[in-house]
């Protein structure tokens, strides 16, 4: 199991809490400093079964600067997804956060408990 973090983040320090409560092995990712490649996001998005700007954090500096809420520019389809993910691996703070990748080749974005303890059940 790995957890994607930005230790700055409440959400992540939370999920981390419960996963050392819980007892769990895990890797932490500081994806701020180790940022993921186009590919790993793509892998990352596989395992979740999302798109890539459902977990784009659109409120950040970063997506206001590009204006990823300009569908037109930003099309939320096929034909949208690799510069999606290409921005993400720019901008990683764009990143949603926290992300475990479950043992059984699944993912997360844990930002509540209840999705922590589902990727710790998986």
């Amino acid at each position: 199991m790995e957890i994607w973090i930005n230790p700055a983040c409440s959400k992540c320090r939370s999920a981390l809490s419960l996963l050392d409560e819980e007892g769990v092995t895990y890797t932490v990712r500081r994806y701020l400093e180790d940022v993921p490649t186009a590919d790993e996001i793509r892998a990352v998005l596989d395992r979740l079964g999302l798109e890539p700007w459902d977990i784009t954090r659109t409120q950040e500096a970063a997506a206001k600067e590009l204006d990823l809420k300009d569908r037109a520019r930003w099309p939320r389809d096929a034909s949208g997804r690799d510069a999606w993910i290409e921005a993400l691996a720019a901008h990683p703070k764009l990143i949603q956060r926290p992300i475990i990748t479950a043992a059984d080749g699944t993912a997360v974005v844990a930002r509540s408990e209840e999705a922590v303890r589902d990727a710790i059940s998986r």
